[in-house]
């Protein structure tokens, strides 16, 4: 695709953004801002981005990205509750911290078993059901949402990678699939990405240094 195509297509897009899909995209740069704060503001305003995306998602027969957004509501959920765990001090009893080496074996047999599950359900459902699906990059980008989701409940600084490789793989696919104001949406996302995994890598790090000087 040549880059005046590219730009017509962007042009053309954008004319035909709804206000739904707006709400959704502004909704879901605000929880992603949340989060590289640590807010858990992040969870009530990213429901409002899976929520809407959910019904986009249906509508356009996007079924890959609709059990992402699902799958995004569902860990909302989980992750609110989470977050808001207090002991009897009043200090949050998830903290940021780094994946250990079993941690991160756990994660890529997460990521793997949902790539291969989602893979293989949309390479069957594509021919009757679903004909706007890409079976290899919507289960790439759907199955690295998955662990990104899983690991940001758990306040792990390595969900930030799986978001970035979420980002990545969703930039041309929604392009492509004429939803090119999410497109952006990923863009902007991919950017906030870098700087969460900057800010929750000194989060961490701090962590990490008041855990030692408690222990000595």
């Amino acid at each position: 695709m040549s880059l005046p195509e590219i730009y017509n297509q962007f042009i053309a897009g954008m004319k035909e953004t709804t206000w739904l899909e707006y709400i959704a995209v502004v909704s879901g740069i605000v929880s992603v801002w949340f989060s590289r704060k640590e807010n858990i503001w992040v969870y009530p305003t990213g429901l409002i981005n899976t929520t809407f995306y959910i019904y986009l998602s249906f509508k356009g027969s996007l079924f890959g990205e609709a059990s992402v957004n699902l799958y995004y509501t569902i860990m909302s959920v989980y992750g609110w509750i989470l977050w808001a765990k207090k002991n009897q001090q009043q200090e949050h009893i998830v903290n940021i911290t780094w994946s250990n080496k079993k941690e991160w074996i756990q994660e890529l047999l997460f990521f793997a078993s949902f790539y291969v599950a989602i893979f293989f359900a949309l390479s069957f459902l594509k021919k009757d059901f679903a004909p706007g699906a890409i079976p290899w990059a919507d289960a790439f980008a759907s199955s690295t949402a998955f662990t990104g989701m899983w690991l940001m409940a758990r306040k792990k600084v390595e969900s930030w990678y799986w978001w970035i490789a979420t980002n990545i793989a969703s930039i041309p696919l929604y392009f492509v699939k004429h939803y090119v104001f999410t497109s952006v949406y990923y863009i902007v996302l991919l950017i906030f990405a870098f700087w969460g995994l900057i800010e929750w890598k000194k989060r961490a790090n701090e962590y990490l240094l008041k855990v030692k000087e408690v222990k000595e």
